[in-house]
């Protein structure tokens, strides 16, 4: 496996979670496009790393990025279960005001 296919993989994935991040209006569904589009980014990154300084430092940290994204995707869907909760929908449209 070459850069250039890792780099082309990692594209195609971006583009897919552009896609779904702009077509959707469902707030799951946003969130699932901006995760493909995460996931692209780190296996960009990762591809890079690898391929230019395969040592293990760029690795842990693609890891820890990892692991920052799962929080935070956990809160985005804590955010999108009590929208739903609290005003019966789940579109990006009642989201618009989330103080009250």
């Amino acid at each position: 496996m070459t850069l250039q296919t890792v780099l082309l993989v990692a594209a195609a994935l971006f583009c897919v979670g552009l896609f779904g991040a702009l077509s959707q209006q469902v707030i799951v569904m946003v969130m699932m496009g901006l995760e493909l589009m995460i996931n692209g980014l780190i296996l960009a990154a990762a591809g890079v790393w690898w391929f230019l300084a395969p040592e293990p430092t760029g690795q842990v940290l693609l890891l820890v990025i990892v692991a920052a994204m799962t929080l935070e995707m956990a809160m985005g869907f804590a955010i999108a279960t009590l929208v739903h909760r609290h005003r019966g929908t789940d579109m990006t449209d009642s989201a618009t005001e989330l103080s009250g």
